[in-house]
């Protein structure tokens, strides 16, 4: 009981010093409190809820801290990272479900296989050029994206402000060498619950 209670306390500690991580990041991924679409009540709440999850995620397994990524907009949750058995990956969208506020859950979260640096090398590549296509592109804002890649296959997190952003943002990824597939989790303004004046 005692190392669950020293867990939850460091975890707390961890995702507070966090909170600048979630919004900015290289080549400004993440979306910006200043410019999200969301109202600041909305953001706030997908923040609680987000570090809720992950709190909830990291007590149950230490090695979630690093394996499973949350990311949560308008009580939609979105899930990605890697796991071992099919078995945590059920597991983890039931504790996903289970947080209060949610509207929805994607479960993007992949069952590891052996680790292939070549494999790897061409997943953070094509993540880099993507995001690098969004800051260059000028119909886009490219700070309200995330994005993930696996096996070539690009997920794509975010806030569109019109549906010609969503079409242009998913075309950008779709234009990258190598992919696969583009697997756009991307919601519009006009479908959040509730949007800033």
């Amino acid at each position: 009981m005692k190392n669950k209670c020293l867990l939850f306390l460091l975890a707390f500690v961890l995702l507070n010093g966090c909170i600048g991580t979630s919004s900015q990041g290289l080549f400004g991924t993440g979306v910006s409190v200043a410019i999200d679409p969301r109202s600041l009540g909305t953001q706030i709440d997908d923040n609680l809820m987000q570090k809720n999850l992950t709190a909830r995620l990291i007590l149950n397994d230490k090695k979630y801290l690093l394996s499973i990524n949350t990311k949560v907009l308008d009580g939609r949750i979105f899930l990605t990272g890697k796991v071992e058995d099919p078995e945590e990956k059920l597991k983890i969208t039931k504790m996903a479900w289970e947080t209060k506020g949610v509207r929805s859950v994607r479960n993007n979260v992949i069952i590891k296989e052996e680790f292939n640096f070549k494999q790897s090398a061409t997943d953070l590549l094509i993540t880099s050029q993507l995001r690098t296509a969004l800051v260059i592109n000028k119909n886009i804002k490219s700070t309200n994206y995330n994005i993930d890649t696996y096996k070539k296959k690009i997920y794509i997190y975010g806030i569109a402000q019109t549906k010609d952003e969503q079409k242009e943002v998913i075309k950008e990824g779709k234009a990258i060498p190598d992919v696969e597939r583009v697997i756009a989790s991307i919601l519009l303004v006009e479908d959040l619950r509730i949007q800033k004046d």
